[in-house]
């Protein structure tokens, strides 16, 4: 276990805390989320502006979700990768952030077999094993092909690549994605992961890739430099990942040397609802989706796809803390926490920062009124409509306020 978090739960959240080297003023984190506010993969004026606010709202730390470490890392074209092309605009954030007394974090990812981007290098994308391509049907992408062992030796070469410049550029912490189905998850997951190899069958074997990329990405920031591992606790669907698996899991990255797991759970492409809760995204995501191709799936699919999660505060709780007891890293809560209440009784199960993410499309400045406003709670309904934002031209943002 980590040392005690301090005695008094109800002040915990609001004071400062270590996370390696890095000191973060509070115990809030921006959860990272793709924002579609990098057009042709290029950080806009719109992007400094989102997380401006949230610095300016109190956070300790925010994070640029999804900065794809490589072009066919990408989910589509307007996602960030990770290339030189980019070190002055997302450069000129990092320092705005930091002016404005916040830390940056880096949500590095790779889509693997699950693409829709059009400017991939090759035919098809590539995961663990030959499969479906459910996000490119509309692209005329419908498979994706099995990497071979050399793909696999890219891969990590290419988050070692990323890690080295995204420290050079200014971020104060990397987050590596192993959840929510993307492509180190995809290996990870019996459900996508049909190898006879080394690298497939035991979930020894199948974490052999995510535990190569995280000693590249250690190797390449250097030892005092954090490392957080966002896990889905479980996938929600039969035959991948489930909780007793996340505690396995943890016990790795910790003996692996990561400085801190985010406990999320669910796939972005079978199960999103279960680390999302409350209402279904299907109906939002009909209205905005553009292709017809991809309207007609949603509406074939989507009741099988999008299943219904009623929403409660702290919905992860139990199952983020049999993983509390499990390893001696630090513990990164997401999941229904939208109160001053919920806040104080994570710091009192002893988690070390609170990661949040809807809550703060809808209030912004949550952070620094939860510290005047014991009763706090925020006005955000879970109605989950900012989930079909994410391809909205404005960008991701709350409808309701």
């Amino acid at each position: 276990m980590p040392d005690t978090i301090a005695h008094d739960s109800s002040a915990a959240c609001f004071s400062a805390a270590k996370l390696n080297s890095l000191t973060l003023k509070n115990r809030f984190i921006k959860a990272g989320t793709f924002e579609n506010m990098t057009p042709n993969g290029v950080p806009s004026d719109a992007l400094n502006r989102f997380h401006g606010e949230l610095a300016d709202g109190g956070i300790a730390m925010t994070t640029l979700g999804y900065c794809a470490v490589e072009n066919d890392g990408r989910l589509n074209e307007n996602m960030m990768y990770m290339h030189e092309g980019i070190r002055p605009p997302l450069s000129v954030l990092i320092a705005d952030l930091h002016q404005r007394g916040t830390m940056v974090s880096g949500q590095m990812g790779h889509c693997g077999g699950f693409s829709k981007n059009r400017h991939l290098s090759r035919r098809r994308p590539l995961g663990p094993s030959f499969g479906l391509n459910g996000l490119g049907i509309a692209q005329g992408m419908l498979f994706c092909d099995a990497m071979s062992v050399r793909d696999i030796n890219a891969m990590v070469a290419s988050y070692s690549r990323a890690a080295t410049f995204m420290k050079s550029v200014g971020f104060d912490a990397l987050e590596i994605h192993f959840g929510h189905g993307y492509g180190l998850c995809q290996f990870m997951s019996p459900k996508t992961n049909k190898r006879k190899d080394e690298y497939g069958g035991s979930l020894e074997n199948r974490m052999r890739l995510p535990l190569r990329v995280l000693a590249a990405v250690r190797e390449a920031v250097g030892d005092d430099f954090p490392l957080l591992g966002k896990i889905s606790m479980t996938e929600g669907v039969r035959g991948g990942l489930h909780y007793d698996d996340a505690v396995e899991i943890s016990k790795l990255l910790d003996k692996a040397g990561i400085d801190g797991i985010i406990t999320s759970g669910g796939t972005s492409s079978m199960n999103p609802m279960i680390m999302f809760r409350g209402g279904n995204i299907l109906p939002a995501m009909l209205k905005t989706e553009p292709s017809l191709v991809m309207r007609l799936i949603l509406r074939l699919a989507g009741k099988a796809m999008f299943k219904d999660y009623p929403y409660k505060e702290l919905y992860f709780l139990e199952q983020a803390k049999r993983i509390r007891e499990a390893v001696n890293c630090k513990m990164i809560y997401v999941g229904g926490a939208s109160s001053r209440a919920s806040f104080d009784q994570l710091m009192a199960a002893g988690f070390d920062f609170i990661q949040l993410g809807r809550s703060l499309l809808s209030d912004p400045d949550l952070v620094s009124r939860a510290q005047i406003e014991p009763n706090f709670v925020s006005r955000c309904t879970h109605c989950n409509e900012c989930v079909a934002t994410i391809e909205s031209p404005k960008g991701i943002h709350c409808t309701q306020f």
